[in-house]
């Protein structure tokens, strides 16, 4: 059986890895933990920026419903072509390349988008876009190989950055929209991302890998519960996150005029509890084993997305929200510490199918929860579907694998 292969080349491969960066750890990674930390709040910034900015943009330009809604597929294409870029960059060329080229992306792309027409602000979100798939697995993966001592602390400090990063966006892009200032935000943002490039150029990366450290046996990988356990996660839990994050404002909406006032806050409930979460993360996360952490979090996010669902008041949404919100907070990043330290090295290319996968749960799941909601005339309906990528996500995590 492929099994038993798979751990014993998985084992042999990170310590390959750890003797690799191992001096790299312990003289050069704390200045280049930090930045990297700090790159993930522009991140977060730009990862939510068209939900806060679309009214804005549409007004700007005049756009109808279908012409604004095609800035989300361009922003989700682009950042999976980003993806995939960053699998290639990586396994060939280390992390300095796609790291920088990344940042300069964003930086771009967010400088441009609301100085011309409707045209080159969607060239401006492909361009921004495209940095934002080759950031997120780079910054990820990276994060992870380096803090070898805590690698789920590092990467759920790193996410705690992202999620502080998307409560900020809406909450200034509210601000610089009312006092006429939104040029000078996405200037703002641009400036700090080319800032933070020039003063990470000089940073020591760790090193490409060799070939025999880094590439991935894929016939060995594919044969292996592990690898499609980590497949489902990315593509679930992604998806689960998005569907409760997007659609619990327009669930509340429907429960009545009162309640419909506070729609457009939901979202911000949920994000906020993910990010507090993330921060209390970091006390408990090293005194807690990780696989008890994984399924009380899954199994009390359940418990989350089914009192909002039975729920018929607005007090009782928020608090599944909360819930949810705080149950998820340190299940991903926990997910990309595993996947490095199971894989080691190797993860820098398996990371690309990975994350391609965290790419299209959030387009497949939200949609299907669209889909489901508008044949049977429930919201309610449709989102049992990420109640059920949860449960499965459950059901994964109770065996040892």
């Amino acid at each position: 059986m492929g099994y038993p292969c798979i751990f014993e080349w998985g084992s042999s491969v990170h310590t390959m890895a750890s003797a690799q960066v191992g001096h790299f750890q312990s003289s050069y990674s704390r200045p280049l933990v930090l930045a990297a930390q700090i790159a993930f709040l522009p991140t977060g910034i730009l990862t939510t920026l068209l939900g806060p900015m679309l009214p804005l943009l549409i007004a700007h330009w005049s756009l109808n419903d279908t012409q604004a809604g095609n800035l989300f597929l361009v922003q989700f294409l682009s950042a999976l072509a980003g993806v995939q870029l960053s699998g290639v960059l990586l396994a060939r060329f280390g992390y300095r390349p796609a790291f920088l080229s990344a940042l300069l992306l964003m930086a771009c792309g967010s400088a441009t988008l609301y100085v011309g027409p409707a045209w080159l602000g969607m060239a401006s979100v492909a361009v921004y876009g495209l940095g934002l798939g080759l950031i997120i697995p780079t910054d990820s993966l990276l994060i992870a190989e380096v803090s070898s001592h805590s690698p789920t602390g590092a990467v759920n400090l790193l996410n705690f950055f992202w999620g502080f990063g998307a409560v900020l966006c809406s909450l200034v892009v509210a601000w610089a929209g009312a006092h006429k200032l939104i040029p000078f935000f996405l200037g703002s943002v641009s400036l700090f991302l080319v800032l933070l490039a020039l003063a990470m150029r000089g940073l020591p990366f760790p090193p490409a890998a060799t070939s025999s450290q880094g590439a991935p046996r894929w016939s060995e990988i594919l044969n292996s519960p592990p690898f499609w356990f980590f497949a489902a996660i990315f593509f679930l839990y992604t998806g689960a996150e998005t569907a409760v994050g997007g659609w619990v404002g327009s669930y509340v909406s429907r429960l009545g005029p009162q309640a419909a006032k506070m729609a457009p806050m939901m979202p911000a409930f949920f994000y906020a509890a993910l990010t507090a979460g993330r921060a209390l993360g970091l006390i408990f996360l090293s005194r807690i084993p990780e696989r008890r952490v994984l399924r009380a979090g899954f199994a009390t996010g359940s418990l989350g997305i089914v009192l909002m669902l039975w729920a018929s008041v607005l007090p009782e949404v928020i608090a599944g929200a909360v819930i949810t919100g705080l149950s998820f907070a340190t299940l991903y990043p926990i997910t990309i510490a595993r996947l490095s330290q199971r894989f080691g090295v190797a993860a820098r290319s398996i990371g690309a199918v990975m994350f391609s996968l965290a790419s299209v749960g959030p387009a497949v799941i939200p949609w299907s929860v669209g889909m489901v909601s508008q044949t049977t005339g429930s919201l309610r309906a449709g989102l049992f579907l990420p109640l059920g990528a949860t449960v499965v996500l459950l059901v994964i995590h109770l065996r040892d694998w």
